[in-house]
C-alpha cells in the first residue's frame, strides 16, 4: 500500500540538494512511505531516523513517560543533546499498555507501510499487535522486529544490550592491546551496525512488496543486535572451521598487514597508518628510508610483513617522532602513502575536508537555535534525503496528528492524556 505523506509537515517543499540539508522537508526518495517507530533507544530507532533523511514520514510513537534516550548523554537547557540527533520524525506519545492505546495503534497500522519495534519476543503479541494481526489489518505492511538475541532460540527472551551483543560476536575479544584485557566500544556500534542493517531490510522488503513478486504483501524482518555485527568482523568463523585459528588482541596492529599501526610525531599528534597493499607498504617504507626492507623476499606477503611488524614499526615510528604533522602529512601525500591524523571531535570539526564536505552540518533547532551534528550518511544525487528538524519534544505533534489521521477532537485528546492513554 501507499502510505499518506505527513500530517505536520508539508512534504513538497525542497532542501539543498548540495548538503543534504534544510529548513523545510525535502521529497526523498522514500517519500510517501509511512514508518510508525514505537522503538526505543537506539537500533531501531536509527533505522527509523536513517528512513527518514531519505524522505519517509516517521512517526515516532512514544510512551507519555518518553523513550529513555531523552535522557542519555548531556543536555543543554533541559534538551538532550543526544535525542536531538533522532531527528526527521513527528513525535507522538501513545501508551501501548492501555487497551485504547493498542486499538488506536491498530488504526494508524492501517495505513502505513512499516512498522519498527524492538518490545521483548511475545509483549506485541500479549497487546494484541503481533504481526498476524497488524497484517490481518494491513497485508502491505513491513514490520522490523529488533532484539539482542532474534525472535527464535535459546536466548530469545534474554534481555540484552549492545554490549553484549559485541562481547559475544568475537568484537571484544578481538580489540585492545594483545596483553590487556578484552574491550568495548565507547559509543553503541552493535546498535549501529544493527540499525543500518534494519535500514536496508526495510527497503529490500518494501521492493519486493512492491514488485510483482511481492504482489503487495509486506514481511516480517527478525532483527538481532548480535547477527549484522559478527556478520562484519571478517573470515574468523571460516578461519576457526578450516584451520583451527582463534583470533586475538593485536592493539592497533593488524594481523593482516604493515605497517599499520598509530605514531606520534614531533609535536604530540598521533597519526594513524594503513599499508593493506604492497605498494603502498613499499612507498612508506621507502620514505623513511628503509629501502632495504622492501627488497626482502618475505616483504612482498602482507602475512609476513606482519609477523615482521616490529621491524617495520620500529623505522616508521623513528622518522614519524622526527617531524612534525604538517610535514608527516604531506610527505605521505606527496608519496602517495596511506596516513591520517588521529582527531577528537573539536579537530575534526575544523578539518578542512569535514568542512567542504559539510559531513557536520548546522541545524537551526527550534529549542537551541543552530545547532551542529553529523550530516547524512550517503549523497543521492538524484534523489536526495534532508535533515529537516533536529528530535522534537515529547508529545509536540499530539494535537495535529491525532486531529489530521484519526478525527479526534481536542476534548477527547484532552480525555486521553488524563487517563494516561497519550
Amino acid at each position: 500500500m501507499t502510505a499518506h505523506p505527513s500530517d505536520i509537515h508539508s512534504p513538497d517543499d525542497q532542501a539543498d540538494e548540495s548538503t543534504g540539508v534544510g529548513s523545510t522537508p525535502a521529497r526523498g526518495p522514500l517519500h510517501g512511505i509511512r514508518v510508525l517507530d514505537i522503538s526505543t533507544v537506539y537500533a531501531a530507532p536509527i533505522t527509523a531516523m536513517m528512513l527518514g533523511d531519505y524522505g519517509a514520514d516517521v512517526i515516532k510513537i512514544e510512551h507519555p513517560t518518553g523513550d529513555p534516550a531523552r535522557t542519555h548523554g548531556a543536555r543543554k537547557n533541559g534538551h538532550g543533546l543526544w535525542w536531538k540527533v533522532s531527528r526527521n520524525k513527528t513525535c507522538i506519545t501513545l501508551n501501548l499498555g492501555t487497551a485504547e492505546g493498542q486499538q488506536m495503534l491498530r488504526d494508524l497500522v492501517v495505513d502505513a507501510d512499516v512498522l519498527v519495534e524492538n518490545f521483548r519476543p511475545g509483549v506485541l503479541e500479549k497487546w494484541g499487535l503481533g504481526p498476524d494481526r497488524l497484517r490481518d489489518l494491513n497485508p502491505g505492511l513491513v514490520m522490523l522486529r529488533v532484539t539482542g538475541f532474534a525472535q527464535s532460540g535459546p536466548y530469545a527472551e534474554r534481555r540484552a544490550f549492545g554490549t553484549l551483543a559485541e562481547a559475544m560476536s568475537g568484537f571484544a575479544h578481538q580489540t585492545g592491546s594483545e596483553d590487556g584485557p578484552p574491550t568495548l566500544p565507547p559509543f553503541g556500534l552493535a546498535d549501529g551496525v544493527a540499525g543500518l542493517a534494519g535500514a536496508f531490510g526495510v527497503v529490500t522488503a518494501l521492493l519486493h512488496r512492491n514488485s510483482p513478486a511481492g504482489d503487495g504483501k509486506g514481511q516480517v524482518i527478525d532483527l538481532s543486535l548480535l547477527e549484522p555485527l559478527l556478520g562484519i568482523l571478517g573470515p574468523g568463523p571460516t578461519a576457526h572451521d578450516q584451520l583451527g585459528t582463534i583470533a586475538g588482541r593485536n592493539g592497533n596492529r593488524s594481523p593482516n598487514n604493515a605497517p599499520r599501526n598509530t605514531y606520534l610525531t614531533k609535536d604530540g599528534r598521533w597519526v594513524a597508518i594503513s599499508a593493506s597493499a604492497t605498494s603502498v607498504a613499499a612507498r612508506v617504507m621507502r620514505l623513511v628510508g628503509r629501502p632495504d626492507i622492501v627488497e626482502q623476499p618475505w616483504f612482498e606477503s602482507a602475512g609476513e610483513r606482519s609477523r615482521n611488524g616490529d621491524l617495520l614499526d620500529e623505522a616508521v615510528a623513528k622518522w614519524i617522532a622526527d617531524r612534525p604533522l604538517h610535514e608527516v602529512t604531506a610527505e605521505f601525500e606527496r608519496v602517495g602513502a596511506a596516513l591520517a591524523p588521529i582527531y577528537d571531535v573539536a579537530q575534526l570539526m575544523n578539518d578542512p575536508h569535514v568542512l567542504d564536505r559539510d559531513c557536520i552540518t548546522t541545524i537551526d533547532d527550534e529549542d537551541l537555535g543552530p545547532i551542529k551534528m553529523q550530516n547524512l550518511m550517503l549523497r543521492m544525487l538524484g534523489t536526495p534525503g534532508a535533515i529537516n528538524f533536529a528530535g522534537r519534544r515529547l508529545g509536540q505533534d499530539n494535537e495535529q496528528f491525532y486531529q489530521n489521521t484519526l478525527g479526534i477532537d481536542p476534548d477527547r485528546l484532552t480525555a486521553l492524556t488524563e487517563k494516561g492513554v497519550l
